[in-house]
């Protein structure tokens, strides 16, 4: 990797593909550069497309003591995971693309600011998520009564060509009334609009008085283009695709080599 042409202030990270391994663990060398970047005086925290529910066992281990981006950032709470700003789906918007992904035969999930939806418990990643997200879904027979609460949706498939078409369909669809991209090869996520990592990262930044050219993103997927768009230093991690390598200012290991390690090592010899 190159050298940073300017002092970092401000880390904001991604959480899975990035911060955590495939099997969805904090590893030593990860919590030790946090807790250097702590000792260094550099700001840190997350964002994900992860709801709420399934970031607060994250905050213990790495101190985080800044406000926090749930939902690709469309939600902040602070480190009490007390609301800061949330921001739905639209009732409608949220309709048609829960009838676009069941049209496809896409499994479909529905998040509210507390509650994991879903009508089918055995869906091929349900077990997966709640794993990731240590929280047990909520089974219903039907969306409609819920579509009003929708911080994001989700259509989940093995069929990674398939959520690509359904990605630039459900583009094409919302156009500017809710943003929708991969946060992985399984995962389409569908979040409110005009809010994204980048806006994250933008608030973030401004609320601790942190020129944008002094903050550094890390990530893995399309849905860290924003954010990578918006921090004056960007790394993509190893297991990126390449589109999302190309994006990015440095590239580091993959995550289940320290990846993230290795990058904030980067950002620490700036002191």
């Amino acid at each position: 990797m190159n050298s940073i042409p300017t002092r970092i202030a401000l880390v904001v990270s991604d959480v899975d593909g990035t911060l955590l391994t495939k099997d969805k663990t904090l590893t030593d060398g990860a919590r030790a550069a946090v807790r250097k970047l702590h000792e260094a005086g550099i700001g840190f925290t997350i964002v994900s497309s992860r709801p709420t529910i399934g970031m607060s066992f994250l905050v213990p281990p790495l101190a985080i003591n800044l406000p926090i981006g749930a939902f690709n950032g469309s939600s902040i709470v602070d480190p009490q995971f007390k609301p800061i700003e949330q921001h739905l789906i639209p009732a409608a918007v949220a309709r048609r693309c829960v009838d676009l992904l069941r049209d496809r035969g896409v499994d479909i999930w529905l998040f509210t600011n507390d509650r994991w939806l879903t009508r089918n418990p055995d869906g091929e990643y349900t077990a997966h998520e709640q794993h990731t997200i240590k929280h047990d879904p909520t089974i219903i027979d039907d969306f409609t009564p819920y579509l009003d609460q929708a911080c994001k949706i989700v259509g989940a498939s093995s069929d990674a060509p398939l959520l690509q078409r359904c990605e630039k369909e459900m583009q094409q669809m919302v156009g500017h009334d809710a943003t929708a991209v991969r946060s992985q090869t399984y995962y389409l996520d569908v979040t409110p609009p005009g809010h994204d990592k980048g806006t994250f990262v933008e608030g973030i930044a401004k609320r601790l008085g942190v020129s944008l050219e002094n903050v550094a993103t890390i990530g893995d997927m399309q849905n860290d283009l924003p954010m990578f768009a918006k921090s004056g230093v960007s790394f993509a991690m190893g297991n990126a695709s390449d589109d999302v390598k190309a994006r990015a200012t440095h590239v580091t290991e993959t995550n289940e080599h320290d990846g993230f390690a290795r990058a904030m090592d980067v950002v620490l010899q700036l002191r």
